[in-house]
């Protein structure tokens, strides 16, 4: 008999990330996806942190990946033509977070990681303040 849930059961942490993340974007206005990816960033970069720290090497790739995908659809959201000056500073921050978050992926320090992370939530409070 076939077992339906094989797959899911191999990996039920990605599982239930996945299935999270379907939940809360589902219905989601796109300001409320923008947060969304903020509080997975700033969540992948504390996340690498700790892995940092604990000295495991494959979370760390891992949580960096994550939020270097995350930083870079953050950027590919911007819209040039409407955010003007604002759009461009933004580009310039993700671009620069990105490359502080690969330079700290080479060693096992968690500061620059904890660094990237309180920047981003920075900003991500300011989209919070600025959509309510």
């Amino acid at each position: 008999m076939a077992r339906y849930a094989t797959a899911l059961a191999a990996d039920p942490a990605s599982t239930y990330r996945q299935i999270d993340i379907a939940g809360r974007t589902a219905d989601a206005d796109p300001h409320r996806l923008v947060s969304l990816l903020y509080e997975e960033g700033v969540g992948a970069l504390r996340a690498a942190a700790w892995a940092a720290e604990k000295g495991k090497p494959t979370v760390k790739s891992e949580r960096v990946a994550r939020a270097t995908a995350v930083m870079f659809a953050l950027e590919a959201g911007l819209d040039f033509a409407k955010g003007g000056e604002v759009s461009k500073a933004l580009a310039a921050f993700y671009h620069g977070l990105r490359n502080q978050v690969v330079q700290a992926s080479l060693g096992n320090d968690p500061k620059p990681f904890r660094d990237a992370a309180a920047s981003l939530e920075e900003i991500a409070g300011a989209w919070s303040s600025v959509r309510a």
